[in-house]
This record gives C-alpha cells, structure tokens and sequence, in this order.
C-alpha cells in the first residue's frame, strides 16, 4: 500500500517558492545568524571513565534558497560549528550540516557530518512560533539515521542521538545533545552530553537568491 502522505506526482514542484528563506525558516529563523558561546560542558567517555570538558564555540548558521524534492518545499540553514577546549588551543569539535524546516508538514531536520567519519539526519516536528525543538536519529534508520565508520561503529557505536533546542526570552538560545554510545568493552551505554547556550554576535546575511 501507498504512503498516503506521498502524493501520486512525485515530480512537479511547487510554484509558489519565496525567494526570501529569511521570511520563511518558521521556528529555524531565530537560530539564522552568528553565535558564540563560552558556557559549554562535554562530558565524553575515557578508559579511566566520564571525563568533563568545558568548551567555547562559534556557529555560523545562514539562509540557503529554498530546496524542493518534486512537491516537497524546505527552506533552511547551513551551518559551521567550530568548539574549542578552554585548555587547549587545537580545535575540539567541528562539524558541518543544515537546519531544514517544510512549512506544509512542520517537520525540521538537521543534517550534520563531524570530519571523523560519521553523518545523520535527525527529524522532529514543531510548529512555526515554536519555542523548542527536540530532533531524534538512531542507529538502523533509513529515513533518520546514523552513519559511521567501521571504527567508530566498533569501538563507540553511536545508538541514538537527541538534541533539544530551548529558545530563551533574552534572544539566544541553549542545546542539550545526548548521544548514547555502546563503548567496546562496556556493558552499560554511555550518555555522552553536550550542552550550550549561545549569544548573537552577528546578523544573518540573505540567501543568494535575494540578493540577486
């Protein structure tokens, strides 16, 4: 049987596309811009055991044009993220990826790849004036999951992750990211949490469309 919510023109697109993403990001426009954080905990697991980083960080998050799979319409956000260890002056953490919002079905997702061999899609649904989000991926999904390298998949297997996104009334906005991972060797899973909370240092430019 037919998905009911795949429609039988799978090719035509919408034609009723804004060029301005800006105006059309639903709850993704109050992450649009640039950010910085100074207050971030990772705790991530060690042979001895957990271990506690504090990290500051900067994301760049800006408007792409408007993407379309045949009826299906996104507007959304590329984004950097670039951590540090406040010990340590090499780079801790980047990663790269996109904040996608349909406007018709009120689904966001986020697509990230991390530069040590792992990418997902996490999915969750929220409405436009949304003051949180909560996206989920796990392990063995085709739709919203998660892929990793043949040594990450052995060594730190990553099962699930979640991350939910809390819009504060000063402007900025906080995250909590728990991914459980299965560490070789352990029986118990591990939490393996982030969390931040992220200060406006720059405005977002328009997407290239309307700016042409």
């Amino acid at each position: 049987m037919a998905d009911p919510q795949i429609p039988d023109d799978i090719f035509t697109e919408p034609d009723d596309v804004s060029p301005d993403t800006l105006a059309n990001l639903g709850p993704l426009r109050r992450l649009a811009g640039v950010w910085e954080g100074r207050g971030g905990v990772d705790i991530n697991p060690k042979a001895e055991g957990p271990e506690r980083r504090e990290y500051t960080e900067r994301i760049t998050l800006q408007p792409i044009d408007a993407q379309a799979n045949g009826p299906q319409l996104f507007y959304g956000l590329r984004y950097h993220t670039r951590i540090l260890a406040t010990d340590e002056a090499a780079t801790f953490h980047d990663q790269v990826g996109y904040w996608l919002w349909e406007p018709a079905t009120g689904l966001v997702l986020q697509s990230l790849a991390i530069p040590r061999g792992q990418v997902a899609i996490a999915s969750g649904q929220a409405a436009a004036d949304a003051t949180r989000l909560v996206l989920c991926a796990t392990r063995g999904q085709t739709e919203y999951g998660i892929c990793s390298t043949t040594f990450l998949e052995q060594a730190f297997r990553t099962d699930s992750y979640r991350i939910e996104v809390v819009f504060n009334a000063d402007g900025s906005w906080s995250y909590v990211l728990d991914t459980i991972l299965l560490v070789h060797g352990r029986a118990e899973p591990f939490h393996h949490r982030d969390q931040n909370t992220l200060i406006k240092v720059a405005e977002p430019k328009p997407n290239p469309l309307i700016q042409s």
